[in-house]
């Protein structure tokens, strides 16, 4: 991963990117998947996201190397915090209760404050599983341990919403969050996915949202 950050300079429309690894859980993992990997970017225009994944090198030989691949393109709606110090999403939708949302939390942890996180972290990626309303999550971030991500995509905005504010586990960590200062940074975004190429285990975009 950190190889390829020479391959992403002076690349038309392209805004901000992440590579990302990834972990076994559904959200924040301490244990890693060193079989699936993300690449998250913010462009100008479409076509010249569709450019990139046509024609760049570096991407289009690691997809080589794939056997399944899974793309999601998405307005941002929503954003509060940062990234690296900046705000790198610019709102341009509105979501729909009804209407299918995507959702992305990221947070930079401090070193003193791994021990607590990570204790109870797991029981909220335990949560996830079967979460009626749930297409798929995974648990992505810059580097293990230190700089946590989790992507997930919903059915519906209003399913997403019930797990946020009804489920306890989930409840729990956002106000220990809150009291022990776990993050030294965060972020937290929510985007109207549009379009999906590809397959994610073996499943179209149809499986699972039935759409």
């Amino acid at each position: 991963m950190q190889l390829g950050h020479a391959h992403f300079k002076n690349i038309d429309g392209l805004v901000f990117y992440k590579l990302l690894g990834s972990g076994a859980e559904n959200g924040f993992s301490s244990k890693p998947n060193f079989g699936t990997y993300a690449l998250l970017c913010i462009w100008d225009s479409e076509m010249q996201a569709a450019t990139f994944f046509e024609n760049n090198s570096f991407y289009n030989k690691y997809k080589s190397k794939s056997f399944e691949s899974f793309t999601v393109f998405a307005h941002a709606a929503e954003a509060h915090g940062k990234w690296d110090g900046k705000q790198p999403f610019v709102s341009s939708a509105t979501l729909a209760l009804d209407k299918p949302v995507m959702v992305l939390t990221r947070a930079s942890i401090r070193l003193s404050k791994l021990i607590s996180f990570w204790k109870k972290v797991g029981n909220v990626s335990k949560s996830l599983e079967n979460y009626d309303g749930l297409a798929l999550s995974i648990g992505v971030g810059e580097w293990p341990l230190i700089q946590q991500a989790t992507l997930s995509i919903w059915k519906t905005q209003s399913e997403m919403i019930d797990y946020a504010y009804k489920n306890e586990k989930h409840k729990e960590v956002v106000r220990l969050t809150r009291k022990l200062k776990w993050y030294k940074e965060e972020l937290f975004a929510r985007f109207m996915p549009y379009k999906f190429l590809g397959k994610w285990n073996g499943k179209g975009v149809a499986n699972f949202l039935e759409i």
